[in-house]
């Protein structure tokens, strides 16, 4: 029986055995589970995975990464790669991001975090995404078991995942997206609707736009030098771990429903549930400008597709997107 060393050539060829077994599992649109053997270094033994299908042939797979957005986990680290960052209200008025590759993986990614209920909806319009975050309520669990995704935690792909020194637990948990995916799943997977061009005539000259959640504040300021919006977060620079500002080339704030779920934190905070199906209204940054818009998704499979005030497709600016849920008024 070979047995498995810890160095640098056994956690090699760990990841490469993960990142295959993986492809294995979304090539055969896990129907009948993946079990993954546990981490070598961290002394555990095998997980197994068995979520549920969408009925849809396997396309390719986005990685989404749930990611702790509280004081003590910034700066964040690999946000700046994701092709999309979704920003959502939790509990106790906070905020939670939800970043999207399909074009880029960085060396690391996070904090990664818990997973609430509305991130299954979310993602739906994707092919079986893998979604990586840690940690989720007893109750949740089922209904990620039976969402159509790639479930990444800690504990059912540890070797994909490591602590940073410098800040404690929670804030200090990343993904290694190297050690999941050979390579990333490509532009065609990302489909969530957006279309990228020219910008559309008229437009109101834009600065600078905040939204405010209860106990969250975002600011986005446009650069003309840099031609992106400059990301602020609770009124401080939101800055990438190398230093770098975290800077869209375009913003949506799109206002939707945001209603109370049924599950709540261990401190009896309800948990908020954000809709993101149906359609309404939303104000769209890019090129220093704002446009007034509609959004509409007509369901949980399909991308979000955004039309002017005079009816036509909205084109977002070429480069990272960000799509901030904001309550509807």
């Amino acid at each position: 029986m070979a047995t498995v060393g810890t160095g640098r050539r056994a956690r090699t060829r760990r990841g490469t055995a993960v990142r295959s077994l993986l492809a294995l599992c979304l090539a055969a649109g896990l129907a009948a589970g993946c079990t993954v053997p546990g981490d070598p270094d961290d002394g555990r033994g095998p997980s197994q995975r068995s979520p549920g299908t969408s009925g849809r042939e396997p396309g390719p797979a986005v990685l989404a990464v749930k990611i702790d957005n509280a004081r003590g986990a910034r700066p964040h680290t690999g946000v700046e790669d994701a092709d999309v960052v979704y920003v959502e209200q939790v509990e106790g008025g906070l905020s939670r991001l939800m970043a999207v590759y399909a074009t880029r993986l960085p060396d690391r990614v996070g904090p990664v975090r818990s997973a609430r209920e509305a991130d299954l909806e979310l993602l739906r319009q994707f092919d079986r995404p893998v979604l990586a975050y840690s940690g989720a309520q007893s109750k949740l669990k089922p209904l990620i078991e039976a969402a159509p995704l790639t479930a990444v935690t800690p504990e059912s792909f540890s070797g994909v995942y490591t602590r940073g020194a410098g800040r404690p637990a929670p804030h200090n948990l990343y993904l290694r997206p190297g050690r999941l995916m050979d390579r990333p799943a490509g532009a065609e997977a990302l489909t969530t609707g957006f279309r990228f061009g020219r910008a559309p005539s008229g437009g109101t000259p834009e600065v600078s736009r905040t939204v405010r959640y209860p106990a969250a504040r975002f600011t986005f300021t446009w650069s003309a030098g840099d031609g992106r919006w400059l990301v602020s977060l609770d009124g401080s620079p939101a800055l990438t771990s190398d230093g770098g500002r975290l800077a869209p080339a375009t913003v949506v704030v799109q206002y939707v429903t945001v209603r109370p779920s049924k599950f709540q934190d261990f401190l009896g905070n309800n948990t908020p549930y954000t809709e993101t199906v149906g359609s309404g209204e939303a104000l769209v940054l890019r090129g220093g400008k704002a446009y007034e818009a509609r959004w509409n998704r007509p369901g949980a499979e399909d991308g979000t597709t955004f039309t002017t005030e005079e009816g036509e497709r909205m084109n977002f600016a070429r480069g990272q997107v960000w799509v901030v849920y904001a309550k509807a008024p």
